[in-house]
């Protein structure tokens, strides 16, 4: 199984969705990096994104972005294989 990075904050739904989404998907650990807890990782994150919304998910070193993204990254069905890596 790949590793998953997520930048997200604590009242973010569309982190706990994601979240959600990449367990039933079998994703047994996400490392989450909550930018309302820690100084400079709002900026990180714009810096390694240029995005300002969270959440945004990292798989492996691909930017895969928020959650519509991840969920239409596995419509085209494309999510597993880049999970399998």
């Amino acid at each position: 199984m790949a590793y998953v990075m997520m930048y997200g904050s604590r009242s973010c739904r569309f982190c706990l969705r994601a979240e959600e989404y990449l367990k039933r998907k079998g994703v047994g650990h996400i490392t989450k990096t909550l930018v309302d807890l820690h100084p400079g990782a709002i900026e990180t994150m714009i810096a390694r994104t240029g995005r300002r919304s969270v959440p945004q998910i990292f798989i492996g070193d691909i930017h895969v972005g928020g959650y519509d993204d991840l969920v239409s990254l596995d419509r085209a069905g494309r999510l597993d294989q880049l999970l399998a890596t």
